[in-house]
């Protein structure tokens, strides 16, 4: 238990790190914003075409596009935004030739992958609360609010699954160098079944029967039945519980890829090599 009090007591610096980081890039962090908010309001005049029959209903509720795109928008790039910290973070180590001195501290391998989100997680969900405030006072965004907190917990047993994801890519790249590119073949894949941008109706039947074992879908439809039909607890305990299972399994693939990439290097003693 003292070791694991001692490793946690670690992750605020990476947390000051992050953030220092982030202060020093203003202007980056500024038009990074821009760039959603913009693309926020380019769906929100896109749905003004969108023949509202054609969107699925949820708890009875006719979705409407601009709702309904927009939780695709915060899942996705929750996602990405996750997926790419935690991949790339080994790999930026790796540039600046830390990463040798940081593995060979007295600090475990599963302390520097969590340290090296821990800001993210904190700062990511409140970048897209800023989104959908200003998507509400804007453009009439409009949600259920007895889903939020359903929906919050889908995101909560999703967000592991990134994690996982993350783990693997960066095994690849302490392993190859490189790993993104097949992580975002992947990924791609993923998003393409899992109806973030355009009902899974309009898929082929093979390609809908595979959404139904997609986290990505999964969690999509979770939110969706949650903030625009108003499910409650009941209608979102199942995904829950299945996204948490699934979760687990990408950790703790993720986990012992990562640390047999990191044991290989080690013996080949290439582990600072970039």
């Amino acid at each position: 238990m003292s070791t694991l009090v001692a490793e946690a007591r670690k992750v605020p610096a990476f947390m000051r790190r992050d953030l220092l980081v982030l202060l020093s890039y203003r202007t980056a962090f500024a038009s990074d914003l821009l760039f959603i908010l913009i693309q926020a309001a380019m769906f929100g005049f896109v749905a003004k075409l969108i023949d509202p029959s054609k969107l699925p209903e949820y708890g009875g509720v006719r979705a409407g596009y601009f709702e309904f795109v927009m939780i695709g928008v915060i899942i996705t790039t929750v996602s990405g935004l996750l997926l790419q910290r935690v991949s790339t973070a080994i790999r930026q180590e790796q540039m600046i030739g830390t990463l040798e001195s940081l593995l060979v501290s007295p600090t475990s391998a599963t302390t520097v992958q969590a340290g090296s989100i821990a800001f993210d997680l904190f700062f990511i969900p409140i970048r897209m609360a800023v989104l959908l405030v200003v998507a509400w006072l804007t453009l009439g965004l409009a949600f259920d609010a007895s889903g939020v907190m359903p929906s919050l917990v889908l995101l909560s047993a999703f967000v592991p699954f990134v994690w996982g994801l993350g783990l693997v890519t960066a095994a690849a790249i302490v392993t190859f160098r490189r790993g993104m590119g097949l992580l975002g073949v992947f990924m791609s894949i993923l998003g393409l079944a899992s109806g973030a941008f355009f009902p899974l109706s309009l898929l082929p039947d093979w390609l809908q029967r595979l959404a139904e074992a997609n986290p990505v879908a999964i969690v999509l439809e979770g939110t969706r039945e949650a903030l625009i039909g108003g499910a409650g607890w009941d209608a979102v305990g199942t995904n829950v519980l299945l996204l948490g299972a699934v979760s687990v399994l990408a950790v703790v693939g993720g986990v012992k890829a990562f640390r047999a990439a990191l044991a290989r290097e080690h013996r080949r003693g290439t582990l600072g090599l970039y």
